[in-house]
């Protein structure tokens, strides 16, 4: 087997260092790809507009709107005199949040009465309007029970919290997006860029009439695609180390895991991709169909269906039992395990079983078609 593989595997190396496009596809695509995806998404909702109509225009007013400046927060943008113009800051998208404060503010706090306020908020982003309201709340809360304590303090009561809470963040303290994403990014871009790549290289022989002479060499079918898988393997995982590198460098992302565990898994999920390339290639008739059909059966399913952008678990039950056919899926659990969480094969031996059934699947079915010459 061993010497039928070897040949396969120059021929594909000399094909590969010949078409500087799979090769750039194969190395320099998934780093750029990080790059720009890296620094576009981000779900981190910070320096967030906003404006203030102040009815009352009093010490009291002017140090509660001081305290949302102080939180590091809100970005002050206006100051508003007319109420209606709250509106049309919002529609504009000028600001994010209006803070409105009614004229008895604070003769309602000194009277002991509950003030109200108003918060106008943008909530075109649902994800980003929630964060805004949150961060507005925990402000106001904060304000309120300095006020608490203070009126307290002034009738000689002792003031106190009933509940003291000691919260700490695992895995990712500072709560940047960009560590969650990153590990779902290397996913996204290495099955892209696996799929694609191997999806052209059955079609190659198509095109250029190589088949005949492929079906009459004693070469088997098992060792021809395992052939052509093993180059693009080798040139994913370097191309893998490369992702992982730039991610150390612009986005702090260390992996926290075992680098062997990383390197194994990392190579599963490659031959996965590759696979499924593969399976694209003996569908297509050209490399225009191929490059389609790779590109849709990919980018789409490890986009929506693998947990990178959207949680599984909020899905419907159809589109759960969908995703099992993304290979990604199971990946991106064990990327985030060992760079994130730091975690062993115990956590996710599972997710490695998965795809230890879909490369068989898919490799047999390859095998099958090739055999049956439906290629």
């Amino acid at each position: 087997m061993f010497r039928q593989l070897l040949p396969i595997i120059k021929k594909e190396f000399r094909q590969i260092r010949r078409d500087r496009k799979v090769l750039a596809i194969l190395t320099l695509v998934p780093a750029m790809l990080l790059l720009l995806n890296g620094y576009a998404l981000n779900f981190d909702v910070r320096d967030i507009k906003m404006a203030v109509y102040d009815a009352e225009k009093t010490q009291q007013s002017r140090e509660f709107i001081n305290s949302f400046i102080t939180a590091g927060y809100f970005d002050y943008t206006e100051y508003l005199n007319d109420y209606s113009k709250a509106q049309t800051m919002i529609d504009e998208g000028t600001v994010k949040l209006v803070l409105v404060i009614p004229p008895d503010f604070s003769d309602d706090i000194i009277s002991g009465r509950q003030a109200t306020i108003q918060f106008l908020v943008d909530g075109m982003d649902a994800n980003a309007a929630t964060t805004i309201m949150g961060y507005a709340q925990a402000v106001t809360l904060q304000y309120s029970q300095k006020i608490v304590f203070s009126n307290l303090s002034k009738i000689g009561r002792k003031s106190y919290i009933p509940i003291r809470y000691d919260a700490r963040i695992w895995y990712n303290p500072e709560m940047k997006s960009a560590k969650f994403l990153v590990p779902g990014l290397i996913a996204f871009i290495l099955a892209i860029t696996g799929v694609i790549a191997t999806a052209l290289s059955i079609v190659k022989e198509k095109e250029r009439n190589t088949l005949e002479q492929i079906d009459v060499s004693p070469i088997k079918p098992i060792n021809l695609i395992v052939g052509k898988m093993i180059p693009y393997a080798i040139i994913s995982l370097v191309a893998a180390a490369i992702v992982l590198l730039a991610a150390y460098f612009l986005f702090d992302v260390v992996v926290k895991g075992n680098l062997f565990l990383l390197f194994i898994t990392t190579l599963i999920f490659i031959f996965a991709a590759l696979g499924q390339g593969l399976l694209v290639s003996t569908i297509a008739d050209s490399q225009q169909v191929a490059f389609q059909i790779a590109t849709l059966v990919s980018m789409l399913p490890t986009m929506i269906l693998s947990g990178f952008m959207f949680p599984i678990r909020s899905m419907p039950l159809f589109l759960q039992i969908l995703s099992n056919i993304t290979p990604a899926k199971f990946y991106l659990v064990i990327m985030r395990g060992i760079v994130l969480k730091g975690v062993g094969i115990e956590a996710f031996w599972d997710q490695i079983l998965y795809l230890g059934i879909f490369i068989t699947i898919v490799v047999a079915i390859s095998i099958k078609r090739f055999k049956n010459h439906e290629v």
